[in-house]
């Protein structure tokens, strides 16, 4: 599935044209899913302006077909037109245009998705009458549906004032229809980005998200990835007012009730294998990883896990393969660095590491965790006045704002501050600073693992008996 063009001539309404793509990508996933593998919607978009011709794509990305279209969205009417071509030889094998009042825009998709699946072969021959099944119309209220789309196309970029902007969008969309549970699940999904990302403390961040996660299954308990997701948050326990980290089997729980509902999103996959990964599954993690490449290639967030998960398997080479293909596809993002950083930093490379994490730092326009990786690169690096200075930079800007505690902890430990990197490793714990659920295989915390206050660490996380 190719991106959709805007054939509305108003650039502004490029968010829908894009949201028709996301929409009918998932809508023909659902069709025949053991018959029919789809890219997703992150690969796709990919191609977006792209000069590339049907062909190339098709090898790009090992598929057989491809569909293009185009959207016009005028104040009322919408448009989409519809091609389906073989990759093979660029025969078109089906083509219309489909034209609906704008509140019956959600059965376009699924008209289209119908289809596009009877045009193809190996999958016509086992769809039944209805073509797969609908999903749920996600509001009535088409003013707060493109609230929701904007939120999207800003959450999208992963910007902090994108992600501002995200969340205004959303909570407008919500502010127009309460039972909105796609808009409850955008929220809760901003909201755990904000405290995994150490914008914000994650207690605080977790109050609010896991409101809106549990709010968008009570609406709608089909939503495999919100099921996925909630697996991240932490679970409630005796009281209201009390939240209860690292409970790994309701984590587990959650994420299979996600995969009973849909194993063959890529979302879930990736989530599933994140939850593997803190649990030190790392070779069940590396798989999930892969299916989840196989649909969605070229996504920045699955390369991403994809290499920290094989680093933190001690497949340090195949992991730094993955990151310089990360930093290919995402030149200028931030995070594309941080983890060729991080896998560097696996292989004891610590000058390449250092090198990768000051482009983290600068494209993250200085974020404190960032900084805090710099600082344990230069550290164990033998840049130990570098490294100081990181310090000082950081107590610097905790001054003023957030900064996690495993920035300190883990520029304390690259100088060798051993019993300073255990006392900020403990407030990392409380906090909860999100980049200490891999402890268990980060492979810079080895020579602390026959220390006591390491066992400590484990058990208060649920990590050993």
């Amino acid at each position: 599935m190719l991106p959709f063009l805007n054939l509305s001539g108003d650039p502004t309404q490029e968010y829908f044209s894009d949201a028709m793509t996301d929409e009918i990508i998932t809508a023909v996933a659902g069709v025949a899913p053991e018959r029919l593998a789809v890219i997703a919607r992150t690969t796709a978009m990919r191609y977006k302006g792209s000069n590339k011709d049907v062909a190339r794509i098709g090898r790009d990305l090992s598929v057989d077909y491809a569909v293009e279209g185009g959207v016009r969205c005028t104040q009322d009417q919408v448009a989409v037109t519809v091609q389906l071509i073989r990759t093979s030889d660029e025969t078109h094998i089906f083509a219309r245009k489909y034209e609906t009042a704008l509140a019956g825009v959600f059965g376009v998709h699924h008209g289209v998705a119908q289809d596009i699946a009877r045009h193809i072969p190996a999958v016509a021959g086992g769809l039944g009458s209805g073509g797969g099944t609908m999903r749920r119309k996600p509001t009535a209220d088409l003013a707060a549906y493109n609230e929701y789309l904007k939120g999207l196309a800003e959450m999208w970029k992963a910007t902090p004032p994108s992600m501002a902007r995200a969340k205004q969008h959303f909570e407008a969309a919500l502010a127009r229809d309460p039972e909105f549970a796609l808009a409850c699940d955008s929220l809760a999904q901003l909201y755990w980005y904000l405290g995994f990302m150490g914008f914000a403390p994650s207690r605080e961040m977790d109050r609010i998200g896991r409101f809106y996660v549990l709010r968008a299954i009570e609406i709608d308990p089909t939503l495999a990835e919100t099921h996925a997701l909630l697996s991240f948050y932490p679970k409630q326990k005796h009281h209201a007012d009390h939240l209860s980290y690292y409970d790994w089997p309701a984590s587990l729980r959650d994420v299979e009730r996600a995969r009973a509902l849909n194993p063959n999103s890529p979302l879930v996959q990736l989530r599933y294998a994140i939850v593997l990964m803190i649990l030190g599954r790392m070779e069940e993690s590396a798989a999930q990883l892969k299916r989840a490449l196989e649909s969605d290639p070229l996504s920045l967030e699955v390369r991403a896990w994809t290499a920290e998960v094989l680093a933190l398997g001690r497949h340090g080479d195949e992991a730094l393969q993955h990151a310089r293909r990360l930093v290919e596809l995402e030149p200028e993002h931030f995070f594309s660095h941080a983890v060729l950083g991080q896998a560097c930093l696996e292989l004891r490379d610590y000058d390449g590491s250092a090198a990768a994490l000051r482009e983290a730092v600068r494209f993250s326009g200085e974020l404190p965790l960032m900084v805090g990786w710099l600082g344990l690169a230069l550290g164990l690096g033998g840049h130990s006045a570098e490294a100081r200075a990181v310090l000082d930079r950081l107590h610097a800007v905790a001054s003023e704002r957030y900064v996690p505690p495993t920035s300190f902890a883990w520029t304390h430990l690259g100088l060798g501050d051993i019993d300073e990197a255990f006392v900020w490793m403990e407030r990392a714990l409380e906090a909860p600073d999100r980049m200490m659920a891999p402890i268990k295989s980060y492979s810079f915390l080895d020579p602390l693992r026959s220390d006591p206050r390491f066992g400590v660490l484990l058990r208060k996380m649920n990590l050993e008996s």
